[in-house]
């Protein structure tokens, strides 16, 4: 039986969240988690969008894998969220408290005004109007529907422009460049563990 493997990936935008594409031919210029990877049988724990960036976790550790991903868990992910306008406080009250989307009511959320992080550039950029500001959101969540962020946002008026994931528990995606990779530490490997009542060697 192979070592478990955990590793950790900064997924640029425009960049499929699975290793294949099925739907399309081979020499297809869309890209997937193969242009970056090359570890043999390692799997995303949930997913990005095609148009999200930042943390991804990818593993072959399926009890890890299972406990992470299905909801019963409430485990947390952090995302920062670029909006259009600059919310109010009812704006934030209402994601705190949960907002109704298209699969029904969210869970309530941690959510709070950021300054602008220093995060690389998106290629391509974000579509930038003059005449409407834009703001940043540090949102806190504790389960993962389809396009639940950008719902969210778009319930409450402010849609959403740029969307990073920048945390699943206490791992979080650091000063990793766009597009690398690296290993888990032993130590993160133990948190993550702990984090999911997983016995620890």
């Amino acid at each position: 039986m192979s070592a478990d493997r955990y590793l950790i990936f900064h997924k640029p935008y425009d960049v499929l969240s699975q290793f294949s594409d099925g739907t399309l031919p081979a020499d297809s210029p869309r890209q997937t988690l193969k242009h970056y990877i090359e570890v043999p049988e390692v799997y995303p724990v949930g997913r990005l969008d095609r148009d999200s960036e930042g943390l991804m976790l990818l593993t072959n550790d399926g009890p890890l894998q299972h406990r992470l991903s299905h909801p019963r868990f409430h485990h947390p992910r952090t995302y920062w969220v670029q909006v259009e306008r600059c919310p109010d406080a009812t704006a934030l009250n209402h994601l705190r408290r949960g907002v109704t989307i298209k699969t029904g009511r969210t869970r309530p959320a941690q959510v709070d005004l950021i300054e602008p992080p220093a995060l690389p550039p998106r290629e391509p950029p974000i579509r930038f109007r003059k005449s409407v500001p834009t703001a940043w959101l540090q949102l806190t969540l504790t389960e993962g529907r389809n396009r639940q962020v950008r719902r969210m946002t778009a319930a409450v008026g402010f849609p959403t422009l740029r969307l990073v994931r920048v945390a699943i528990g206490e791992l979080t995606l650091g000063d990793l460049p766009p597009g690398e990779w690296r290993w888990l530490t032993a130590a993160e490997v133990k948190q993550l563990r702990q984090s999911t009542h997983q016995s620890v060697s």
